[in-house]
């Protein structure tokens, strides 16, 4: 079964993108910049008016490079607690997104480390600031240590088809310990080809749509990718690898 989370930016696309088939949300605010940590608020309604979609939301205090200063993990931790505090009347399995690297390109394990345990039972994904790191072999084993609950990468690459293979190899390294999430370049034309070079089973992506001048969320480009994901087929043979349920 393949998972397809949407990134959105609002309680307004958040319900396009549940209505439309989407199985998780990534929640942020201020797209422009990668994603930052929406406003509580916002978290709140979404949490109240969404009935079925898992929910990541981002821990992330501003736009920029992803190294964290102690002030700014601060920030992080408080935003866990107050996320961690939010009634949940329906039971959505909810989630933060998280990331923090060194100066010298690896993983900033100490900040990662705090914020996880901060965390608690909610999973942990750790975001694109993976794609920063070099050994990414040997960070998956670091964020797996860390007791991450997944992680989302283009493999180092500009797209999710370009590190394609760098993708299929931490998903082999990794194996069930820790998920990874295929993200980049990813829409209804290239999907399955994503999948099936990756052997991912779960894929992230926004899909954007300009209306009223300003982006919103093309509900319809999500129908297309969910479709896309109905059936896999290996190109070489054209036998179905999975169906989606």
């Amino acid at each position: 079964m393949t998972t397809v989370e949407i990134c959105v930016s609002d309680v307004p696309t958040a319900l396009v993108a549940e209505a439309a088939g989407a199985d998780r949300l990534e929640l942020c605010a201020d797209l422009g910049q990668g994603g930052t940590t929406p406003s509580l608020g916002t978290v709140e309604l979404a949490l109240r008016t969404l009935r079925r979609v898992g929910v990541r939301v981002m821990v992330r205090p501003r736009g920029g490079d992803f190294r964290v200063s102690e002030i700014e993990e601060q920030v992080m931790l408080a935003d866990i607690e107050a996320i961690r505090s939010l009634p949940n009347p329906h039971g959505l399995a909810v989630g933060v997104v998280v990331g923090a690297v060194t100066a010298a390109g690896g993983l900033d394990l100490a900040v990662l480390r705090r914020l996880i345990e901060a965390a608690g039972p909610l999973p942990v994904t750790v975001h694109k600031a993976f794609d920063e790191v070099g050994d990414q072999l040997t960070a998956i084993e670091e964020l797996i240590d860390l007791g991450a609950d997944a992680v989302l990468t283009s493999g180092g690459a500009p797209t999710a088809l370009a590190g394609a293979t760098q993708i299929a190899a931490l998903r082999q390294r990794a194996g069930d310990r820790l998920r990874v999430i295929a993200g980049g370049g990813i829409r209804s034309h290239n999907v399955r080809q994503v999948l099936a070079e990756t052997g991912a089973r779960e894929v992230h992506l926004r899909a954007p749509v300009q209306r009223d001048g300003r982006e919103a969320t093309d509900g319809e480009e999500i129908c297309r990718i969910v479709a896309a994901t109905c059936v896999q087929t290996d190109p070489a043979h054209g036998t179905a690898l999975f169906i989606r349920e």
